[in-house]
């Protein structure tokens, strides 16, 4: 695997054995992260989904493959007033809460949810879907390029698929924070990609795949018309929402990497984390967040 991903919250979770950082995940478990980290990126997601617009103006049917709690389900939803939403994912507590959403938000009236392994398509869906949204669900499937050409079993002739993969990683603080060796977020990124390339290794069925995305959606048969990234910029001083996520995604690498990280760079990471601290991300004026993610488009031929 090369090292274009960068998860967000989706990180390692705290290790439950040996070795550096269990690779099994358990999106359940990870509800409340999920909808704090969907929100606070909605502005990127809503103009992505602005963009996907502009080509596909009036789907009939969108589904969102590996949708977690439906956030972004929800959100397409009402960026398509004419479309019948379906959130597909594993984790049945995840849909629950997509239903719970879609319902306060007033659009539970044509939205549905769908239990599927990925790995397995996207279910049984009602008739073919014109547009399908995958948000860095793939690579949590063995063979990503078996997934995608289930994907495209399920779009309609004209159908587009939007894979939203790689991007860049994530940046919270500056190269310098005052504590610590500087360039302590891209060390932790170096560890941080060890650790997705084992947890792509490990996953049932794994493939390795170059995360070359235009070629493999060409390889299962669309036709790659656009990419485009992306840009989530949250200048500091920070609002409460996006420091808690801060808070929250390096507290999640903290436990999840510890062992492989340099002893240095976990005591700074324990500073850092620290709410009796003043120097900690608790506390400091120049946390920041920025990030870019990046969508792919492949459109099925008519």
């Amino acid at each position: 695997m090369a090292s274009d991903h960068h998860e967000h919250v989706h990180g390692p979770a705290r290790p439950h054995g040996h070795g550096h950082g269990d690779t099994h995940m358990d999106f359940a478990q990870m509800l409340p992260l999920l909808v704090q980290e969907a929100e606070l990126f909605t502005p990127a997601y809503a103009e992505a989904a602005e963009w996907l617009r502009e080509q596909r103006p009036e789907p009939g049917l969108i589904v969102d493959a590996g949708s977690g709690p439906g956030v972004i389900s929800c959100l397409l939803a009402e960026k398509f007033p004419g479309a019948r939403v379906v959130a597909v994912d594993g984790a049945e507590p995840l849909l629950a809460e997509a239903r719970t959403r879609a319902e306060r938000l007033g659009v539970a009236d044509r939205f549905g949810t769908i239990e599927a392994e990925l790995s397995e398509g996207v279910g049984d869906l009602e008739y073919p879907a014109d547009l399908l949204w995958a948000s860095r669900s793939l690579h949590h499937v063995g063979d990503q390029r078996a997934a995608l050409a289930g994907f495209v079993r399920s779009l309609a002739p004209g159908g587009m698929l939007a894979l939203l993969e790689g991007g860049l990683p994530t940046r919270f603080l500056p190269r310098d924070t005052g504590i610590g060796r500087p360039g302590l977020e891209a060390r932790i990124d170096a560890v941080h990609d060890e650790w997705f390339t084992r947890m792509r290794a490990e996953l049932p069925g794994s493939v390795a795949e170059t995360e070359d995305w235009p070629a493999l959606l060409g390889a299962v048969g669309l036709r790659h018309t656009a990419t485009r990234t992306f840009l989530l910029d949250l200048p500091a001083p920070v609002s409460d929402e996006a420091r808690a996520f801060v808070v929250t995604a390096l507290t999640r690498r903290r436990d999840g990497l510890a062992e492989a990280l340099d002893p240095d760079d976990l005591a700074t990471l324990d500073r850092l984390l620290d709410p009796e601290d003043k120097a900690s991300v608790h506390h400091r004026s120049d946390v920041f967040l920025l990030t870019a993610m990046t969508v792919y488009v492949g459109v099925r031929p008519e």
